[in-house]
C-alpha cells in the first residue's frame, strides 16, 4: 500500500505527537521565563512598596503614609 513517497514517521499521528511535544515545549519555556513578572502585564508599583516598607520601619507615620499613598495613585 506504501510506496515509500509518503512522510515516514511524520506521517499521520506522528505529526500530531510531534506537533503536541513542540507544543508542551514551548508552553514549558514560557512558564519558566515568564514566572518572575506579575500576571497580566503589571509592572509591581515599586514605589509603594518602598512606601510601605518605610512605614512598617516607623520612618514615617500614618498620616504621612496615607498622604504619599494617594499621592502615587493620583501620579499613575
Amino acid at each position: 500500500m506504501n510506496d515509500g513517497w509518503g512522510w515516514g514517521m511524520f506521517g499521520g499521528w506522528g505529526f500530531l505527537w510531534l506537533l503536541l511535544l513542540v507544543g508542551l515545549i514551548v508552553l514549558a519555556v514560557s512558564a519558566v521565563s515568564g514566572s518572575d513578572q506579575p500576571r497580566g502585564g503589571e509592572q509591581p508599583d515599586r514605589a509603594l512598596a518602598e512606601l510601605r516598607e518605610r512605614y512598617a520601619r516607623g520612618e514615617i507615620n500614618e498620616e504621612e503614609f496615607e498622604e504619599r499613598r494617594r499621592t502615587l495613585r493620583e501620579t499613575r
